[in-house]
């Protein structure tokens, strides 16, 4: 298959800093970093993508739902229809909220699409969370239990709320966050893209203006279902260390804490630097 790519300028210094003609310029200035790891699973179902142009970054991160059947090929076609979407859009884009909305329809429609003449129950699936930074912003969505963390100054700033029955118990007071983790439930996902053809239930964060330092962090349920808050805010970390070394530590952690069980582990982070 062809790789997720585009006619793009790129360099990068030795620090995986994105840089112009091997100048830092505005408005990204920016290091990023991913990982998919298998876990314990037979098949790796998870996809991540990170596209740069000179304008904005694309992440996304996309959980094929290995209940239902083909969860690998539901996350491929989610994760290629969203690159294409944002190599195909104008930039800077002049709606990022509404191009988000968008994206994850074709994505969804294109997973619906791989389900046609299916029954209901084997249908593929995927959740997914996706973001853009542009300039000084950072615009998010997402569908499921794949999250979005904002990290600033050693803590968690913000994260996303799963669409999961967890999830509202938790954020009801019934459960709390240790209770949470070992939840029966803790799987199940109240909406997700493909499966039913109506367009499914998604968080859209609005605009964030984003500070040096800061780093968003995309991830599928198999990393943060394994890690406390205190040890993924260490990604947000400077000095030393690239994002891309923290990152993989991270994942190697999630995947240790939850083995031999451990699922997929998939992320993306970017690092903002500043304008």
């Amino acid at each position: 298959p062809a790789p997720l790519t585009g006619s793009v300028r790129r360099c990068y210094n030795a620090r995986g800093v994105y840089m112009i003609s091997g100048v830092p310029e505005r408005p990204l200035q920016i290091e990023h970093a991913d990982l998919s790891l298998l876990g314990n699973r037979e098949e790796n179902q998870d996809r991540v993508a990170i596209a740069i142009d000179d304008d904005a970054v694309f992440l996304a991160v996309v959980d094929g739902m290995g209940g239902h059947a083909d969860g690998a090929r539901a996350a491929e076609a989610a994760i290629r229809t969203m690159v294409a979407e944002f190599w195909e859009a104008s930039r800077p884009l002049f709606d990022p909220d509404g191009f988000l909305h968008l994206t994850i329809g074709r994505a969804h429609e294109a997973v619906v699409a791989l389900g046609d003449g299916l029954p209901q129950e084997i249908r593929p699936r995927a959740t997914c969370a996706v973001c853009i930074v542009q300039g000084a912003n950072a615009y998010w969505a997402h569908v499921g239990d794949s999250r979005i963390y904002l990290l600033r100054s050693g803590r968690v700033a913000e994260r996303t709320r799963d669409h999961s029955h967890v999830e509202l118990l938790l954020r009801a007071g019934r459960i709390t966050e240790r209770q949470a983790q070992d939840h029966p439930m803790r799987n199940y996902v109240e909406c997700c893209i493909g499966g039913d053809p109506a367009l499914p239930e998604m968080s859209l964060g609005g605009r964030r203006s984003l500070q040096a330092g800061d780093v968003l962090l995309l991830c599928s349920d198999g990393l943060w279902s394994g890690l406390k808050d205190d040890q993924i805010v260490a990604l947000g970390e400077n000095g030393g260390r690239t994002l891309r070394d923290r990152l993989a530590d991270l994942g190697a952690r999630a995947v240790y804490n939850t083995a031999p069980f451990a699922d997929n582990t998939t992320a993306a982070a970017v690092r903002w630097l500043g304008a």
